[in-house]
């Protein structure tokens, strides 16, 4: 193949940024047996939502999810309903579900969904009776009221009733998808959580535990099959993933895409006249239960209005006070699936340009006076007290290894495939182009001087894939290269001296890349990053967190000075706000 099919195209332009915007101007125009009632504590209102909420407090809503409560009117369970206007989806009716109350009798499961304001209903009927491998899934269309849904569910039972009626499996705030080993599906519900985050009146949640559900005849049942021991195996080690650790998801916003990408998406759909842009949209890269939403995408005609996606990673709000106004400081740190594993297992890049520990890092500074991403007047999507900063970390995008069967501190390196036209790196470079745009300011921090030759041998073979790569990038599209050996220079020079190559070289990141300002197009107030730092070292860890923390405090200096809370982006490292960084 020839070498120039193997090299970063033209950086092409993203949501992150708007082609006819240079990289540092402004924009400019343009209702019987009752059943549990989904009754669990109705969550606040939109209205509600629209109040400053301080991160620490704890959460409105229980943990656990309670169920959709039946009433006991035997008398009414046979009464019909009739001349009712059933609403669909896609007219009045509701999309995301908020809370699920899970039923079963002998035959089937009915997942009853309801909406956020507890007062729309929907459900799924799952027949349990399939053959093995398949998914049989019949999803209601119609949007019920509590009335309807509790003479729909009491028709059930009372259709039942020969082998046990209808009861009730668990409640759950979320479904993640459905997963097959060597038998039959099983359904992944999430069964508590945590409030962890509010952006823009969307409140942002972590995962606190899930149950598995196996979609087969129930276990009374004598036509139970004895289960694979296979099957079994499979089970045991989903079982032991610990879902409550470092996962998190939202209803309603998009946390697999960065702030500016979501703001920027849901003005051109006002524009266009089309609906919320972010829906079922998501950045697959940060999707961790992709797999499991896949047999749903096959069997649901809305999967998006019943299963959540997940991202892994870190998300944490924290709130300060600065000269007397109240600042929220969210960090969003989203973990790639894409070749991910264990240090020391997980190293380079594969053929696709996939890199190991692949973590995009958002840091959001806001002064939520009001929580809504809207700002008075006419635009939409226009608040100016939210801005935000993005930044990435990565394995070096090369062919190579260490081998970690053995006890030595520092194993060896090898660069076990040389590719004269660099295709991994180019593949890699040019993901980043289309996620960030340009410039990407690549700052490598690897050993150059070494006695037994480790890190410099990478240090070597990447300087020679930048240099061949931007021999076809346009010159103000070219990879900005910074290599600088921190662990030596930390030896030789005083510690203010790396931290002031540092700030000098965040000083640089961020002159160039710039930053996100939310705003109005027609004030010219809003303002947009385009391109990303790329920091790395060997293992992405000391070093690469000591200069991101750097990067983040310069970052920070020039949100505030936007928010018009300091007047020079300069801040000194002891003080609060750049204490919630290094915390």
């Amino acid at each position: 193949m020839a070498s120039s099919s193997r090299t970063p195209s033209n950086p092409p332009h993203n949501g992150n940024q708007s082609p006819e915007i240079p990289k540092h101007d402004a924009i400019t125009s343009s209702d019987i047996p009752s059943f549990p009632n989904v009754s669990f504590s109705s969550p606040p209102l939109p209205a509600r939502a629209a109040r400053q909420l301080n991160p620490d407090e704890e959460d409105e809503e229980p943990a656990t999810a309670i169920s959709f409560q039946r009433s006991t009117s035997p008398t009414l369970a046979l009464q019909r309903n009739k001349g009712a206007e059933y609403q669909k989806v896609g007219e009045q009716g509701i999309r995301n579900m908020h809370r699920f109350s899970l039923y079963e009798t002998t035959s089937r499961f009915y997942l009853v969904g309801g909406d956020v304001t507890d007062r729309k209903f929907r459900i799924l009927k799952i027949d349990r009776t399939s053959d093995q491998g398949e998914l049989n899934i019949a999803e209601d269309e119609i949007v019920y009221t509590r009335k309807e849904m509790n003479q729909l569910l009491n028709a059930v039972d009372d259709g039942n009733k020969a082998s046990g009626g209808l009861k009730l499996r668990c409640s759950a705030w979320g479904m993640l998808g459905f997963i097959r080993f060597t038998e039959s599906y099983y359904m992944l519900l999430i069964t508590k959580r945590s409030q962890v985050a509010l952006l823009g009146g969307h409140y942002i949640y972590q995962i606190d535990g899930t149950e598995l559900v196996s979609l087969t005849t129930s276990s009374s049942s004598r036509f139970k099959l004895d289960r694979d021991p296979e099957e079994a195996r499979f089970v045991a080690i989903l079982s032991n993933l610990d879902l409550s650790r470092s996962f998190y998801f939202s209803y309603s916003y998009d946390i697999t895409r960065s702030l500016q990408h979501n703001v920027v998406q849901e003005r051109q759909s006002l524009l266009q006249g089309l609906p919320r842009s972010s829906h079922g949209h998501y950045n697959q890269m940060f999707v961790w239960n992709h797999h499991l939403l896949d047999p749903a995408s096959r069997s649901l005609i809305n999967m998006n209005d019943w299963c959540i996606p997940i991202v892994h990673g870190f998300v944490e709000q924290r709130a300060l006070s600065l000269y007397g106004r109240k600042i929220y400081i969210t960090v969003i740190a989203r973990r790639s699936r894409f070749f991910a594993g264990a240090r020391f297992l997980k190293r380079g890049a594969n053929d696709l340009g996939y890199v190991a520990n692949d973590v995009e890092t958002e840091q959001i500074v806001s002064e939520m006076r009001t929580t809504s991403f809207h700002a008075p007047g006419p635009e939409l999507y226009a608040n100016p007290a939210y801005t935000s900063y993005v930044q990435h970390r990565g394995s070096i995008p090369l062919h190579w290894t260490q081998d970690s069967s053995g006890v030595t501190p520092k194993p060896d390196i090898e660069l076990n495939l040389l590719d004269p036209f660099y295709s991994a790196a180019a593949l890699h470079f040019d993901n980043l182009f289309e996620r960030y745009g340009a410039p990407v300011y690549v700052l490598n921090l690897v050993k150059a001087r070494e006695r037994t030759p480790r890190e410099s041998i990478l240090l070597k073979e990447y300087t020679n894939a930048i240099s061949y790569l931007n021999q076809f990038l346009p010159e103000d599209k070219k990879i900005i290269y910074k290599a600088w050996d921190m662990s030596r220079a930390s030896k030789r020079f005083r510690e203010q001296d790396v931290i002031g190559m540092l700030e000098t070289i965040a000083k640089d990141v961020i002159g160039k890349t710039g930053f996100f300002r939310n705003g109005g197009i027609e004030s010219g107030t809003m303002a947009l990053q385009n391109g990303i730092a790329r920091t790395n070292c060997i293992d992405c860890l000391d070093r690469t967190n000591a200069a991101q923390f750097v990067i983040g405090k310069c970052a920070l200096g020039h949100q505030l000075q936007a928010l018009e809370i300091i007047m020079d982006a300069q801040i000194d490292f002891d003080t609060e706000a750049v204490n919630v960084l290094s915390q």
